[in-house]
């Protein structure tokens, strides 16, 4: 059996480490907002090189108190990628914004940079960037049109932790940058979690008020603020993980690189890696013919996968209102029906992707 991702081998690798953070928070009892929540946003903002980091409780919650900080309100429109997961979007609705949707590169699966300026209206307030399965998005141009409309740029970094632009981390190239830790992301909690990063002291300041009742005084409420707290417990874990995520996502690039020489010469399309930045590979994403045939195929065979995302945001019944049909968005349509993810983590045996390769080979080879 290959997993799809395998997080009890990487808990057996760090469990000493991992149970003595646990039982210093535990002997500490600061289980809400404790001093591993303060340590960890600091080493978190010297690792991707920005002033302030805060901790909220998962990476949806991230996204949707970082637009509240920038202002965002009903009535407002924010414009991001047509082909991401549900929770982008939903922040934007969370924030009783409009989301207006951007078909994708059917390159990086990124947003077209080429058809957000068209997108742009005198409502739109702000711009969200996915930088998806670890891919950095196109940066410059977004923030020089934002610059130029006066809009704000909040990235969702979720999948792109360690992630370079241009040699700069993503999440620190926006005014915000929105990180999850949900366990199987390249630096995951053992729960969920989540971070907004920035180098403006006043989005900081909203946040950390947002996040906490609106309060920057106990019973003292100076907005209407929300329960969205970093767990002291899940910091801890991170704290110990963090030390560790440069070496992982090398791992994830030497995997990634075996897949492209193993699977080079097949009928599939490969992960683009643009040359503008670093890949880290959270997922690891071909686009196949009889997508789900292979699926089924590498499944009897005891080979895990994935798909991100089998059904469009346009096309979810949970926004139907949106009005949006069949065909909007085609590129995005196009992926949904071919995209196939295959097992990646660090802890994977070069044996294991051999395994897979051959299997896919397999496949193509009796067709």
């Amino acid at each position: 059996m290959i997993p799809f991702v395998d997080l009890k081998t990487q808990y057996r690798e760090i469990s000493r480490e991992i149970e003595s953070a646990i039982r210093d928070v535990m002997e500490k009892t600061d289980f809400i907002l404790g001093e591993d929540v303060d340590l960890f946003e600091k080493e978190f903002s010297e690792f991707i090189g920005t002033r302030y980091s805060v901790g909220v409780a998962s990476g949806t919650d991230a996204l949707h108190l970082a637009l509240r900080a920038a202002g965002v309100k009903d009535g407002d429109e924010v414009i991001t990628a047509a082909n991401t997961f549900i929770a982008t979007v939903l922040s934007i609705a969370y924030a009783g914004a409009k989301p207006v949707l951007v078909d994708v590169d059917e390159t990086t699966y990124n947003l077209d940079v080429n058809q957000t300026e068209k997108k742009i209206t005198k409502n739109t307030k702000a711009i969200i960037p996915v930088h998806l399965y670890g891919q950095p998005a196109d940066m410059d141009f977004l923030l020089e049109i934002a610059k130029r409309h006066g809009v704000a740029v909040i990235e969702d970094a979720c999948q792109s932790h360690g992630a370079l632009y241009k040699g700069r981390p993503t999440g620190s190239l926006g005014d915000m940058g929105c990180f999850s830790f949900y366990p199987g992301k390249n630096l995951g909690a053992y729960g969920d979690g989540g971070l907004v990063a920035t180098n403006d002291p006043e989005f900081a300041d909203k946040l950390r008020m947002l996040r906490n009742y609106g309060q920057r005084k106990k019973y003292h409420h100076t907005m209407k603020g929300f329960n969205s707290r970093l767990d002291t417990m899940q910091a801890a874990i991170l704290r110990v993980k963090l030390k560790r995520l440069k070496g992982w996502n090398e791992r994830r690039g030497k995997l990634a690189r075996i897949y492209g020489s193993l699977l080079k010469d097949l009928n599939i399309v490969l992960p683009y890696k643009a040359d503008y930045g670093t890949h880290v590979y959270h997922l690891y994403v071909i686009r196949a013919f009889q997508r789900d045939e292979l699926q089924q195929y590498l499944s009897s065979r005891g080979i895990s996968t994935g798909i991100h995302y089998p059904v469009p945001i346009h096309l979810q019944e949970a926004f139907r209102d949106m009005g949006h049909k069949t065909g909007d968005f085609p590129v995005t349509e196009q992926c949904a029906k071919e995209i196939l993810s295959l097992p990646m983590f660090p802890e994977m045996e070069e044996s294991q992707v051999h395994e897979i390769a051959e299997r896919i080979k397999e496949f193509y080879g009796s067709r």
